[in-house]
């Protein structure tokens, strides 16, 4: 995740399920498997499913962004 300063309390974190994840990102629900296996994608296991922070979805969007060069 990112620094301490984007830290939210967790009763203010909402996460969201691998299909919503998958069909945010308009990816399949196994390319978001591969990126929480692979720790590109941060998430918490809950029982057999995973959690990803919505926050961490957005995040990993804003740096995969191609073509951006930074200031």
């Amino acid at each position: 995740m990112a620094g301490a300063g984007s830290e939210r309390p967790l009763n203010e974190v909402k996460f969201l399920t691998v299909a919503e994840v998958a069909s945010v990102m308009r990816v399949s629900k196994m390319t978001v498997y591969r990126l929480v296996h692979s720790g590109h994608l941060p998430a918490i296991r809950v029982g057999r499913s995973f959690r990803v922070p919505e926050q961490a979805v957005h995040e990993y969007l804003r740096e995969s962004f191609v073509g951006v060069e930074s200031a």
